[in-house]
């Protein structure tokens, strides 16, 4: 009789910072439920990994689930994978990171089960080739991959029915592929077809091993698949199968095949992630153009036996895609430098490692259809660590806490302008408009800049076809949206958000048509190089910014120097920037000139969350509220949440805009319109004379203060 080795292994994963509620939901619609089905099949061995974060909380809040994994451990049932504690993509954090985080969750594993974990779950499935290395001196002896990994080395299927060997500077690694027809049919599709797949791949010898391996949560928490799974018995099902059919099917863990089953040889894995992935790292345009392009192979009964030569992105590129994500990932990396300048020796206190590795979790790095890049809650979570490691390093007074650097910060080939203190860290760009893209306020844990531009994703299109075909029955009717006519809230923006952005527009533009993008900007400064120079002083910072610009009206440009004064008092919350615009022409000039602030990390519609102008309570005074107020000098945005408050005074009266930005984008429980922080824009009525004329220049400042109020 033909027989299989199948692997039956799950990842359960929450990242760091998610909502208890979500986590609650995810344990009683998937994780237990799971468990509680295994349990009755206790001769089924099946695989799971917890991410570590995960852990501790089934740990803190499930004691009895806890207790029932230990029991299916201890009778041989149940095999526990290791991995990066908080869940990181290993290849794009330092190696003592790694190796730090490896260890962790392999000693929690050891300490709640008294099981020494074998073999890592990989993040994402994303595969670099120095990670072999890594893995194995964490004392990983195997990392499983998708099979996607070993057909772009040139394997065929019939080469994927086992493991192999790696190895990077002689530190081996054995490599598991999974089988991406089970990842697909396993839960969704009938039970027979996996019975089918297993009899047809079965040899006399039954040497031949298949691996599933995939989210735990597609087993309950998707949609549609608590009934699937459970009420309609498929999970159940499907264990019966496998124990009717005891001689064709023999569930087996990782580490017992690496005992009695030899590797198929020797393999070099290119770069890769699951297929989806590197999808979802592309551009709209390349990634439609990608799709097509596979719909055509297809047509042409291609693919199968070409898929090997495609291929999507490199995951790294959302580092590119997204300059937000890029700005996190780069923040991460210093402090993670800091803490090893502050303790060479090594003995980085554990606390300060916590939270540096909670900034690590990939989640908030990076968006598909699924990822966090889009959630706040998420992006909130991942700067409250990384602000709470760094101020730890700032006590810890090691390494001077009041730093000022003008350095390639994001990798981008110009230098940004970055100010520390214990306070506050402030990130100016000043080859994109001057702008401040990080205000970090580290008493209240929270970068005030934590915001997302919105930008096109290959989900829109989709979107707006599926709308107009309004086809019955299409996927995409069923995913469509969670609030009616969404598709109508999508707007782009041509700049990266941010604060000290400087705007020129006429008096045709409205607050709706600045809010949506879609206003004519008038002058050339928003998103465009300014000349700089830094002055430290032993008090203060005062970063100089001018570019010489024009006002192009008809396609005629009039000139105009725009200079910002930007003064930051160390050890205090607070900057002042002092502008001056001045005619450079021989005719007077009259324009509406703003300067945006933007503010992050914050809920919208939360009655806790509010605005103040003048003084004064506004008919609606959340965040996500969107308004006009005239003659304003002072306003506040209050966070009773987090008991911080940013003031703004203004030189010389403005009107004042303000409006919330929201993305819609595309998760796996359909489209979403998500807050992602607010817009506020004084502008000024400006009448420049001709220069060299009385009031040629007209100077104006604006303070920002930050105070945590204490509990």
């Amino acid at each position: 009789m033909n027989s299989i080795s199948l692997v039956f292994a799950v990842h359960n994963h929450q990242p760091a910072g998610n909502f208890e509620s979500v986590m609650e939901d995810a344990y009683r619609t998937s994780y237990f439920p799971f468990l509680q089905v295994m349990d009755r099949h206790p001769s089924i061995a099946f695989t799971q990994h917890w991410t570590g974060t995960l852990l501790e909380w089934l740990v803190r809040t499930h004691p009895d689930c806890v207790e029932l994994m230990r029991r299916m451990v201890r009778r041989g049932q149940l095999e526990i994978l290791g991995g990066g504690f908080y869940e990181p993509i290993l290849a794009v954090i330092p190696e003592a990171d790694r190796i730090g985080q490896l260890h962790k969750l392999s000693s929690v594993i050891l300490s709640v089960f008294d099981y020494t974990a074998r073999g890592a779950w990989l993040a994402e499935r994303v595969w670099e080739p120095q990670l072999a290395g890594s893995l194995a001196r964490a004392g990983m002896e195997f990392v499983v991959v998708d099979d996607t990994h070993f057909r772009h080395a040139g394997l065929t299927d019939e080469k994927l029915f086992g493991y192999y060997v790696t190895e990077e500077l002689g530190s081996s690694l054995k490599v598991f592929p999974i089988d991406k027809t089970l990842r697909y049919i396993i839960p969704f599709r009938d039970v027979g077809e996996t019975t089918t797949y297993l009899e047809r791949s079965a040899t006399p010898d039954g040497a031949r091993i298949v691996i599933h391996a995939d989210d735990g949560e597609k087993f309950g928490v998707w949609p549609k698949t608590y009934k699937h799974v459970y009420e309609d018995g498929w999970l159940e099902r499907f264990c019966s199968m496998i124990e009717t059919h005891s001689e064709l099917v023999h569930t087996r863990h990782f580490g017992d095949l690496l005992d009695d089953h030899p590797p198929q040889g020797r393999i070099y894995l290119p770069t890769g992630s699951y297929a989806e992935m590197t999808r979802w790292v592309l551009t709209p345009e390349i990634a439609l153009q990608l799709e097509a392009f596979e719909v055509s192979l297809k047509s042409l009964d291609g693919y199968e036996q070409n898929a090997m030569f495609v291929c999507g992105g490199f995951w790294r590129n959302f580092f590119a895609k997204y300059p937000e994500s890029n700005h996190m990932h780069k923040k991460m990396l210093r402090i993670s430098v800091k803490a090893r300048e502050a303790f060479p020796s090594g003995s980085i206190p554990q606390g300060i490692l916590e939270h540096l590795w909670a900034g690590q979790c990939n989640d908030t790095y990076w968006h598909g259809l699924f990822g966090g890049l889009y959630l706040p809650n998420l992006r909130f979570s991942l700067y409250r660590n990384l602000l709470l490691a760094e101020s730890a390093i700032d006590q810890a007074g090691k390494i001077a806490s009041h730093r000022v650097e003008i350095i390639d910060f994001d990798c981008d080939g110009r230098d940004e302008v970055l100010i520390e203190s214990e306070v506050m860290d402030i990130s100016l760009k000043p080859n994109t408009g001057g702008s401040m893209i990080e205000l970090s306020f580290k008493p209240g844990g929270v970068n005030l800049l934590d915001i997302l531009s919105r930008r096109e994703e290959a989900s829109h299109r989709k979107l707006h076809d599926a709308v107009r075909s309004d086809s019955p029955g299409s996927a995409w009717n069923e995913l469509l949206a969670k609030e009616r006519d969404l598709h109508k809230r999508i707007y782009f923006d041509w700049y990266q958000h941010g604060s000290l952005l400087d705007h020129f527009f006429g008096e045709e533009t409205g607050l709706a048509e600045f809010a949506q993008c879609t206003y004519c900007e008038l002058g050339d400064f928003v998103n465009q190089p300014y000349g700089s120079t830094v002055m430290r002083e032993r008090e203060h910072v005062l970063v100089s910014m001018a570019r010489e610009g024009a006002i192009w009206r008809s396609g005629v440009p009039h000139r105009i120097r725009v200079e910002k004064k930007i003064t930051i008092m160390m050890g205090t919350a607070e900057y002042r920037a002092d502008y001056v615009l001045t005619n450079l022409e021989l005719t007077p000039l009259e324009v509406r000139f703003g300067v945006e602030f933007a503010l992050g990390g914050m809920a919208g519609d939360a009655t806790d969350r509010y605005f103040t102008v003048g003084g004064h309570e506004l008919a609606d005074r959340r965040l996500n509220s969107m308004g006009e107020e005239l003659n304003v000098q002072v306003f506040r945005a209050s966070d009773d949440w987090m008991k911080v408050d940013s003031d703004w005074t203004l030189g010389t009266p403005a009107a004042l805009w303000r409006f919330p930005l929201e993305t819609v984008s595309l998760s796996e429980s359909g489209f979403e319109r998500l807050y992602q922080g607010s817009i506020l824009l004084p502008f000024w009525h400006v009448r420049l004379e001709p220069t060299g004329q009385p009031g040629d220049r007209w100077e104006t400042s604006i303070r920002q203060s930050l105070t945590h109020r204490a509990s």
